[in-house]
């Protein structure tokens, strides 16, 4: 097997793709090929070979020469057979909603390519070599994001891809909107002519849910250090107790998230000259890495799922052509990926929920120790007009709000469709797309409390009656980069929290190591 890595490149047909693998692909910082291994090669062609030989046997094979789903006991006549693919994929592009945009494109793409590339699709080399081409041009179908129950895997979404590959609908192609064929003709690609199971074999799978799902993981893998580095600036800023979070508390409860979570924000808050308030502080702040943990330790097994589903062949049916049997089950049902982004939305709406009570205690003047109300940074005499961070507080309110009631599980909604066929489905592909907006709010709240959580550390230093607090070299740093953003006199901070929210999601800040 080759390394899934060489010289900054995915090979696709080596090792096991990682989570990581398909983002950094789809953000560009990563190209991609296909494993130049001849066992490799060898095993699509006698997948697809197989199958080819099926058919000139007069055997029948689901999907191929039958109809689909319910009309699965159809025979299509052989004269037929060779139009039935096209007829699904545009029978199925009825797609609504937004388009996913450039990255979660080609990390579909990526996940649809790496699934067919198991060699139990039945699908020839030219296919994988056609999804490669849309991959490296960046010839990206525009995909709506609604319409798919996640069972039989991602049908209409995915339909988007296999008409691009044969030159059908729409594509963005450097910068601007062009027919799929003109796109494929200006790299000098060939339209694709899908064999009879081709078309199945690239609808009939996962690969909207499991890109998606790899974007969630990232960024909450992320959420989880800032909401870390948040909780420092927030117990500084309340002269809160560093003991709440020593290590020799944490070694007698063994969650490894918890204790990870708990030792980053021990060792960036200033071991000397802090005189503490309360002996035991509020919860959102004594139980931080108890809340942040749980995220933490959820994304090992959130990990394993969805890097499983990323290497596995998840259509139907499979071809075994070492054994000579087509394998008739349901492997594009995407429960594994529905249960772990339905799971991965709560975990991350609860930092939010967390950021939102720690936001909550500072700007509030009978809970933050003697900080100004709101957090204003004006002078005395210009006070009574100024009001800090009080609006924001609200927003921040508003967006947990909104996190928290998407938390409702997808999963548990699944509808019976296709005729009662498709009786029980994943739903998916709807749960990821929550996460991601849960998601997209949480890093909202996240950028507000990092702005207010640096005018409230600036606004202690300030204060005459206040003890002297000292800051780590690294939260030292941190804070200089906001130097331009305190807030004395009242102004929007809505650019402020725009291009605050874009770095989160940009994760623009290093923070502790990874490992």
């Amino acid at each position: 097997m080759d390394e899934a890595f060489d010289s900054g490149r995915v090979i696709v047909g080596g090792r096991r793709l990682k989570i990581e693998d398909v983002a950094r692909v789809a953000r560009g910082e990563l190209e991609i090929s296909l494993s130049e291994s001849a066992a490799f090669r060898e095993k699509i062609g006698r997948s697809a070979g197989y199958l080819e030989r099926l058919l000139e046997n007069g055997d029948i094979v689901y999907g191929v020469n039958t109809g689909y789903g319910d009309s699965c006991t159809v025979r299509v006549p052989p004269g037929l057979v060779a139009e039935l693919p096209l007829h699904l994929l545009r029978y199925h592009g009825c797609g609504l909603g937004e388009y996913f945009d450039e990255n979660s494109t080609v990390a579909i793409l990526v996940c649809r390519l790496n699934s067919l590339a198991q060699g139990y699709s039945g699908v020839r080399w030219a296919l994988l070599e056609q999804l490669l081409a849309l991959i490296r041009n960046r010839i990206l179908p525009f995909i709506p994001s609604e319409g798919s129950v996640g069972a039989s895997g991602d049908l209409t979404p995915l339909s988007y891809v296999a008409a691009a590959m044969v030159g059908e609908r729409d594509v963005l192609f450097r910068g601007e909107r062009r027919r799929a064929a003109d796109a494929l003709k200006e790299i000098g690609c060939p339209l694709l002519r899908l064999a009879p199971k081709e078309g199945l074999a690239v609808m009939n799978g996962t690969a909207v849910m499991t890109a998606l799902a790899c974007f969630a993981w990232t960024r909450a893998e992320y959420m989880t250090r800032l909401c870390s580095r948040l909780t420092v600036l927030v117990t500084t800023a309340l002269r809160g107790n560093r003991t709440h979070f020593d290590p020799r508390l944490f070694a007698a409860k063994r969650h490894a998230g918890q204790n990870e979570a708990a030792s980053w924000i021990f060792n960036d808050l200033y071991a000397e000259g802090a005189e503490n308030v309360r002996l035991q502080d509020r919860y959102s702040i004594r139980c931080a890495p108890h809340i942040i943990g749980v995220t933490r330790d959820a994304l090992s097994w959130m990990r394993r799922d969805i890097e499983n589903e990323l290497n596995s062949a998840n259509d139907n049916p499979l071809i075994d052509a070492d054994e000579e049997v087509i394998l008739h089950g349901g492997h594009f049902y995407g429960g594994h990926i529905a249960f772990a982004m339905d799971a991965l939305k709560t975990a991350v709406a609860n930092l939010a929920d967390l950021m939102d009570r720690q936001f909550a205690l500072l700007v509030d003047n009978k809970y933050n120790n003697g900080l100004p109300a709101n957090l204003s940074g004006s002078s005395s005499e210009r006070a009574p007009i100024n009001h800090g961070f009080k609006a924001v507080q609200i927003a921040v309110s508003a967006w947990t709000a909104e996190a928290l009631k998407l938390t409702m599980p997808a999963s548990v909604f699944s509808r019976s469709t296709e005729c009662h066929n498709q009786d029980k489905v994943s739903m998916g592909t709807i749960a990821a797309r929550d996460c991601l907006r849960v998601l997209e709010l949480t890093e909202q709240v996240a950028a507000a409390l990092m702005l207010a959580g640096v005018q409230g550390v600036v606004l202690r230093r300030r204060l005459p009656e206040g003890c002297p607090i000292g800051l780590t070299p690294e939260i030292e740093s941190f804070i200089r980069e906001f130097a331009g953003r305190f807030v004395d006199e009242d102004r929007a901070l809505e650019s402020d929290l725009r291009e605050m929210t874009a770095l989160v999601q940009e994760r623009h800040w290093e923070l502790y190591s990874h490992g």
